[in-house]
């Protein structure tokens, strides 16, 4: 328990956190690392102080945009703060040792340390924190429970708690519910799936919570040895705890799961592993999913609009949870020890240095979660959160947490809609990694409790769903403001929230799926009004002579005043904001994500010009505006008056991209006209794709191995590789399946790709090192995805 020499060896040895000001000359630079300043941000960074507790991702602002990586003095720590680096530890877990993420944050003092060892305390490495190779062989032994198909053996037994705790006080009109309700049935549900003997429970509740302190919390020096009793005691406990369970080894529960797959591979499965097990366990299980649900309803009312649509609609609950997870999830930050020199954001790091990475940062990355701030439950990618980790340290329990969330939202939306926050102020247990409010206080009228006029509603449940989201939890309603013909056979549409709110923010390049009518057809459109109006999305939409039921239904059909749904928006054609010059290609309606680019590199004051081509000026939308807002920097290009834009003329050079929308004709004579300019320097924005269904007959089968998973999946002939990924219960975003949309990508770690996709570059699908699973296939018979 207390820290040896090899652990402390990452810590910078200067006393910053001594130091009167941050800023003094001592510390402003770290001896560990001579080149390497220690900002006044910092060295000021603490993660027990209340702005990290209340809102760590906001706490970390100034790091997220300005400096990303960074030492801090008084913890002894580098701090990692974006989506991507954070990610990219998480996958290389050999680089990046677990093997300290339960290591007491504050190192314990000779006396507690004394009371650890009387009680024979010999905590030993677990999923969380052990090394491979003995890590991914347990994982594998232990993981089948955690199954979707095996939780939903304990549906019945978290549905019958839930509805017991809301009986307790439902008729009260006001209720602590995280003392009345979330702190006590995450933790039944824990045992009961650990398969604790209903006599114990009582007293291994009691007992968890020491554990918690004891490892990420700051306990003063008089408390320490009362919380080491309580540890001693609890790992006393759940020894004899599990000794009883060796007595049935065949009852349910993990624990007794475990117990018999000991017997088949002692080797893996050992005695003090399973001891170490039954307490990290009960921690795990209970903790975060508690936390996660307080935080969850706080954030949930304190959005009403967002509670009072998925008390409307149940079937929106699922994402909410996602949303809630990724927006104020119940972990905070994860550690990691670095096991060889390594270069972190452009950070040199130190073998031996330890890091804390703050994945609630990460879950606000604008890099990776547009408007990251936004609280939006219809968020297309907020299952990509990092809250349960990734790679082959994801949670195990990750499934069990969202099952528990799924329903504690639906008994609440369904039996108290009317609840709502009362005045209070929300305080923290200060610790570094597990995150809730120790109270939320909520009233109601128990007058208005819809179960008074209607018992039936009692005997309604809403299916849990756990992995991809359905299309309807992300479709967002909007009406329909204007509708304006811009150009012959073009429209342009405002859309607006139906309660006049705003509306996810987006950036040039976006576009929205609308959903076309009662049919399912799903087309994409992009954004093509102004980004800085928060209030509509705009979209411009051609009428198709071959339309395939979307471009046609919406002229036939949409009028001011009318509902339709949409899902996004989501961008995979950025514009470089950092670029120094642009120059913007659009084909007809291609002109729609290409105006939105040129505008916002007019107002970046980025040098770029506007290429707009056309048949004839009647069929151009927007190039009026597009005349008053550019200027001489609009070159217009109108096959009838016999002007065509020669792309072999445009000066492209090495500071230079090339954005580019429109048909096929035109993007393949600029694909060609490429070849000749610096590598990379076209992006292109494609209509369609050209993806069919597969033809078995012209395929062959081939095996994915997923490297973080320890999984080989085989790929029949008939069946992509998304398919397949999602019948191993392995959660991949997709969209479009066509190749279109790029939001199916996954990296490559071995093997010859077939792409199929009309998103990477000619140079991205070079280096091989990714592919869209909806559509592209491997060359020969295996690929190794990082998954």
């Amino acid at each position: 328990m207390s820290e040896t020499p090899s652990q402390t060896s990452g810590r910078c040895p200067f006393p910053h956190a001594a130091q009167a000001v941050p800023n003094t000359q001592d510390a402003a630079r770290c001896p560990m690392h001579a080149n390497h300043a220690v900002s006044t941000h910092a060295a000021a960074f603490d993660p027990f102080s209340d702005g990290y507790q209340q809102d760590p991702p906001e706490y970390v602002r100034w790091a997220r945009e300005q400096e990303p990586v960074f030492y801090s003095p008084q913890l002894g720590y580098w701090v990692v703060t974006r989506y991507d680096d954070i990610k990219a530890i998480f996958r290389d877990n050999l680089t990046f040792s677990p093997s300290i993420a339960l290591e007491k944050i504050t190192p314990t003092g000779p006396e507690a340390n004394a009371v650890l060892a009387s009680y024979g305390y010999a905590m030993n490495r677990t999923l969380v924190n052990e090394d491979e190779p003995a890590h991914m062989p347990r994982r594998r032994a232990l993981m089948e429970p955690f199954t979707p198909e095996h939780l939903k053996h304990h549906e019945p037994m978290v549905r019958r708690l839930t509805r017991e705790y809301v009986d307790r006080f439902i008729d009260s009109g006001r209720a602590d519910l995280v003392d009345q309700m979330l702190w006590e049935v995450p933790l039944t549900v824990a045992l009961h799936f650990l398969g604790v003997p209903e006599e114990d429970m009582d007293l291994l509740r009691q007992y968890s919570i020491a554990h918690t302190v004891n490892t990420w919390g700051r306990p003063r020096p008089e408390e320490q040895v009362a919380v080491a009793h309580a540890v001693g005691n609890f790992w006393q406990f759940a020894g004899k705890v599990l000794d009883k369970m060796r007595q049935q080894p065949d009852g349910p529960g993990w624990m007794q799961y475990g117990i018999r797959k000991q017997q088949e591979q002692p080797d893996v499965v050992t005695d003090s592993y399973l001891h170490s097990m039954m307490m990290a366990g009960i921690v795990a299980a209970h903790e975060t999913t508690a936390n996660a649900t307080a935080n969850a309803m706080k954030l949930l009312l304190q959005h009403p609009r967002a509670w009072r649509e998925i008390c409307e609609d149940p079937s929106l609950i699922p994402n909410a949870v996602e949303e809630c997870l990724r927006h104020n999830g119940s972990v905070a930050a994860w550690r990691r020890l670095v096991t060889k020199d390594v270069r972190i954001g452009g950070i040199e790091i130190a073998a031996g240095a330890k890091l804390l990475i703050v994945t609630s940062s990460a879950n606000h990355d604008e890099r990776h979660f547009a408007d990251a701030d936004l609280f939006d439950i219809r968020r297309d990618n907020a299952s990509d959160h990092v809250t349960f980790g990734y790679g082959s340290h994801q949670c195990m329990g990750k499934n069990l947490a969202r099952m528990e969330m799924q329903i504690f939202l639906e008994e609440f939306t369904r039996r108290l809609p009317h609840m709502r926050l009362a005045e209070q102020q929300f305080s923290y247990v200060p610790n570094t990694s597990f995150r809730g409010p120790e109270h939320v206080w909520v009233e109601w009228d128990p007058k208005q409790n819809p179960e008074r006029a209607n018992r039936a509603l009692l005997d309604a449940e809403v299916p849990v769903r756990i992995g991809e989201p359905s299309a309807h939890a992300l479709s967002r309603p909007v009406v329909v403001e204007r509708v304006e013909r811009v150009a012959q056979d073009i429209v342009r549409l405002r859309l607006v929230a139906p309660d006049g709110g705003v509306l996810p923010r987006w950036a040039p390049g976006a576009h929205i799926d609308v959903e076309c009518g009662e049919s399912g057809v799903s087309r994409q459109y992009s954004l093509c009004g102004d980004p800085a109006d928060t209030h509509a999305f705009e979209i411009a939409v051609l009428r198709e002579t071959d339309s395939r039921g979307g471009s046609a239904w919406v002229h036939d059909t949409l009028r001011e005043g009318m509902r339709l749904k949409i899902r996004g928006p989501r961008n995979h054609f950025r514009l470089d904001e950092e670029g120094r010059r642009a120059i913007f290609i659009a084909g007809g309606i291609g002109i729609t994500p290409v105006s939105a680019m040129a505008r916002r590199a007019r107002e970046l004051g980025i040098d770029y010009e506007l290429h707009y081509s056309g048949r004839a000026r009647a069929n151009m939308a927007l190039i009026d505006e597009l005349t008053q807002l550019h200027g001489e920097r609009l070159c217009v290009h109108v096959s009838e008056e016999g002007t065509r834009n020669d792309f072999g003329a445009l000066r492209v050079d090495a500071l230079t991209r090339v954005y580019a929308c429109g048909p096929a004709r035109m993007l393949e004579a600029l694909e060609a006209a490429s070849a000749a300019w610096p590598e990379d320097a076209l992006r292109v924005e494609h209509f369609a794709a050209s993806v069919g269904k597969l033809d078995p007959a012209d395929e062959h089968a081939f095996e994915v191995e997923l490297k973080d998973s320890g999984l080989v999946l085989p790929v029949a002939a008939d069946q992509t590789v998304l398919d397949a990924l999602r019948r191993a219960n392995i959660d991949v975003q997709s969209d479009c399946e066509e190749g279109l949309c790029g939001s199916c990508e996954v990296r490559v770690l071995a093997g010859e790709i077939d792409h199929r996709d009309v998103v990477l570059t000619r140079a991205e699908r070079d280096t091989q090192t990714r592919m869209m699973a909806c559509c592209s296939r491997a060359k020969g018979q295996r690929i190794v995805l990082e998954l």
